[in-house]
């Protein structure tokens, strides 16, 4: 990771935990879907992250992975609940720290939007759907006390595992309307006990997760939380209140909080509610610098250098985090840091004016280049990246329709 250019980007981050990172770019995570049937990293996945690895990003925090192979976000999500996989594990930590960066492993649990039909039956802080048509989610089973406390052994357990297998730290994903998401949102959360009723038992089960992952890890392995600016959903987690909750995680000891935004009924980390800005989510990570020092990342919408360089000589924020870019210029931090041209990227999502099936088709279409790097090809342009997106509009626009077919 060598620079041309002398940028703030390119300066390292001393983390609470006294772990560094060597500059200021980050890979925020996405999904990738590229495990075997039963959960395990494959060479294709290793391909992906050594080529990340070697983009330049002083970190890399992969997608998904879940805690329970009972519940599955997507179908081919890695699965970490077991040691078996260990020995795949350390080859994907490998691949990603071959070149000098810092992986961290994110950690999640999908809750009431797990895949049908990869999760019989989902499970959430009620038992109340996710109110997103088109989307095939059962009713959940609403979680008992002693499924609570077995949920947060399973985050200790597999973070322990990720450290194990070679990684340098752990995220707790409590963003996008995932498990940590729905207890936090008082539309998903309407329980009667400690772990809902009010704003502070909301948080509770969020806290408890990262007490409990932090006294197995010890005080020098960095852990971070990825968590919504807001739900963009009218009854959602609203800013006021996630404020609340940055504040509560700062005081716990998490060494970088990830800002993002939005869930399944509101996309607002694909863009679909952010059509012609960068920098998605600054206005909240700026109240949050006000209130704690703790390390922040934000990722959505960030593109060029002078945006990025002058949110982190301002302080609002200390880490950018970049996704999609890096589905389509593998190497975008390097060339950032390099002061080369940023790289031409397709204008804006594509829009269907159903902001589910938006969200969808950006995921979609950035999923489909995952696949292109791990099978060794190079990524779709911008001009090939949108036909594709436009291909997967015409299919959900399609399965929408039939969908709304009376029967």
């Amino acid at each position: 990771m060598t620079e041309t250019r002398t940028s703030v980007l390119a300066e390292p981050v001393v983390l609470p935990c006294g772990a560094t990172l060597p500059n200021r770019l980050a890979k925020a995570g996405m999904s990738e879907q590229l495990a075997t049937r039963d959960g395990r990293p494959t060479p294709e996945l290793n391909r992906l992250y050594a080529t990340w690895g070697r983009g330049g990003a002083g970190l890399l925090v992969t997608g998904n992975v879940m805690i329970d192979r009972a519940a599955l976000v997507e179908p081919r999500n890695i699965i970490l609940d077991d040691e078996r996989a260990l020995p795949q594990i350390r080859a994907w930590s490998d691949a990603g720290r071959a070149a000098g960066s810092a992986v961290w492993m994110q950690i999640n649990h999908p809750g009431r939007v797990a895949t049908v039909p990869f999760t019989r039956r989902p499970v959430g802080p009620y038992a109340s759907r996710e109110p997103v048509p088109g989307f095939n989610f059962r009713k959940p089973r609403e979680l008992t006390g002693a499924d609570i406390e077995s949920l947060i052994r399973r985050y200790v357990r597999t973070a322990e595992l990720a450290i194990a297998g070679g990684f340098d730290g752990v995220q707790i994903h409590a963003a996008h309307g995932y498990l940590l998401a729905q207890f936090l949102s008082p539309l998903a959360n309407t329980r009667g006990d400690r772990y809902g009723r009010d704003a502070a038992g909301r948080r509770r089960l969020l806290l408890e997760v990262v007490a409990a992952v932090r006294a197995a890890l010890g005080p020098h392995v960095p852990i971070s939380v990825k968590l919504n600016s807001k739900d963009f959903q009218r009854g959602g987690l609203d800013e006021s209140e996630s404020l609340d909750v940055a504040v509560a995680l700062a005081d716990a000891g998490i060494d970088v909080l990830e800002i993002s935004g939005g869930n399944y009924a509101a996309p607002a980390m694909t863009g679909v509610h952010h059509r012609s800005r960068e920098a998605y989510f600054l206005d909240y990570g700026t109240r949050v610098r006000r209130l704690i020092s703790t390390p922040l990342m934000l990722t959505g919408g960030l593109r060029s250098r002078d945006t990025m360089e002058r949110i982190v000589h301002e302080g609002a924020v200390d880490i950018i985090g970049m996704a999609r870019p890096m589905a389509i210029v593998p190497d975008y931090p390097a060339r950032i840091l390099a002061g080369e041209p940023e790289p031409q990227l397709p204008t804006g999502p594509l829009h269907l004016g159903y902001r589910p099936a938006d969200g969808y088709i950006q995921l979609a279409a950035h999923a489909a280049q995952l696949h292109r790097i791990g099978a060794g090809l190079s990524p779709l342009d911008g001009a090939g990246l949108g036909a594709l997106a436009r291909s997967l509009g015409r299919l959900s626009l399609a399965a929408l329709t039939q969908a709304t077919v009376p029967r």
